[in-house]
């Protein structure tokens, strides 16, 4: 059957970008050096919508997010695909047998034991938001179950034999859960022991938006100023060697930004030695502030006490970011900006910002962006990376990368 390339409706994917910030996903693989500005040529295209997930399984990018239809790179027919689909990473080639049908946005993905993905999102039944799938054929995992109630997933982060679970639901199977959650990795059973609770949802229900996890930590961000009753203004971190809050907050994000962005956290990710972390957000441009609105800032996991600052920050002046990737020689930043390195700037390009449309890299340990600079069209903006051994894969609702035809996903090489 052959798929026409009709773009989704424009106010289904403005709305679900919205709701759904960015994915996070465990500490990412190291990477001695900033990859290429070249991108390859053997990524699929996404025909339409927008891309908001990765997984690698393997040898196997699994991508989600809400689209309906692909096509390889080296040409060939549309073929159709509900909002899931995988290809091989070294080849492009789409799996043939991996097509599930969903009928909603997927919004996380995580590598499961043996050949499978972990999908999240905002589809219904029978899998309610979580499924477990075979890599090879697409099917359900039927030993795995747990549906979500009440809202959607919006991040997932697999740890050994834990799965963590983000987003606004309120209950996983018959246990309630108030936006997060930790089950089993192969059955999908609620873990009684842990159940760290986000609160006061900032004008709304609480939500998780990201998470990364290394060894000791799990690292959340979303819509919430307590969790398990201890202040922590959208960001927080976990002990997971108790399952309680850790003593680490910050107020950086106390702070209002635009009235229209009452939680303007988004991506975050952790250095793949899981020493720090970064966290990118929206919010409005805030010349002449300290506010971390449309900012990139780096914290240190292990920091202790009340009032963790930064170690540093970089603006885009007035411009969201959605994602991020820390690499060790980068720390890769999307979403819609124009500059980085824009303190002074409101929707203009202050004393010494750098252009970087769409996509950048900041240095680790300065703060500065770097001299990487293949640009692509802004138009919402990046909603996932994923570093891999073979380079950093990108992924969003527009066609052009690195000044080249890459529709909605494209991958930066090694170097």
């Amino acid at each position: 059957m052959r798929v026409t390339t009709a773009l989704l409706p424009v106010a289904s994917l403005v709305t679900f970008a919205a709701v759904v910030p960015t994915v996070a996903a465990s500490a990412g693989t190291p990477q001695p050096r900033v990859v290429s500005e070249n991108p390859v040529n053997t990524t699929p295209h996404v025909l339409d919508g927008i891309v908001n997930a990765f997984a690698l399984v393997g040898r196997t990018v699994v991508v989600g997010g809400e689209f309906s239809a692909v096509r390889e790179a080296r040409g060939g027919e549309d073929l159709p695909r509900s909002n899931v689909f995988a290809f091989d990473l070294y080849t492009g080639r789409v799996l043939p047998d991996f097509a599930p049908d969903l009928d909603g946005p997927v919004a996380a993905l995580a590598a499961g034991p043996g050949d499978t993905v972990y999908v999240g999102g905002a589809f219904g039944a029978p899998y309610r938001g979580l499924v477990r799938l075979s890599v090879a054929d697409g099917a359900p995992v039927e030993d795995f179950a747990a549906p979500v109630y009440g809202g959607k997933v919006t991040s997932l982060v697999r740890l050994g034999q834990a799965l963590y679970v983000g987003g606004d639901f309120s209950r996983v199977g018959r246990s309630p859960r108030t936006a997060l959650a930790r089950v089993d990795a192969e059955t999908g059973a609620v873990d009684p022991r842990f159940t760290v609770t986000p609160g006061d949802g900032r004008h709304g229900d609480p939500g998780i938006y990201a998470m990364a996890a290394v060894r000791d930590r799990l690292v959340v961000d979303g819509s919430f100023s307590t969790l398990d009753g201890l202040r922590r203004p959208q960001l927080g971190v976990i002990d997971l060697t108790t399952g309680r809050v850790a003593g680490w907050r910050t107020e950086a994000y106390a702070p209002a930004c635009k009235p229209n962005f009452p939680s303007y956290v988004r991506g975050l990710d952790l250095s793949p030695d899981g020493r720090y972390f970064v966290v990118v957000t929206t919010g409005g441009a805030a010349r002449g502030t300290s506010k971390l609105c449309d900012s990139a800032a780096r914290f240190e996991t292990y920091a202790k006490g009340e009032a963790v600052r930064p170690t540093w920050v970089n603006r885009t002046g007035g411009d969201s970011l959605y994602a991020v990737a820390v690499s060790g020689s980068a720390v890769y930043v999307g979403g819609h900006q124009r500059w980085l390195d824009n303190p002074k700037g409101a929707d203009t390009a202050g004393a010494g910002a750098v252009s970087r449309p769409g996509i950048g890299a900041i240095n680790p340990a300065t703060g500065r962006a770097l001299r990487w600079n293949p640009t692509r069209e802004r138009g919402i903006g990046v909603k996932a990376f994923l570093t891999v051994k073979t380079g950093l894969l990108v992924g969003s609702d527009t066609t052009e990368l690195g000044h080249e035809y890459h529709a909605r996903v494209g991958m930066f090489p090694a170097t």
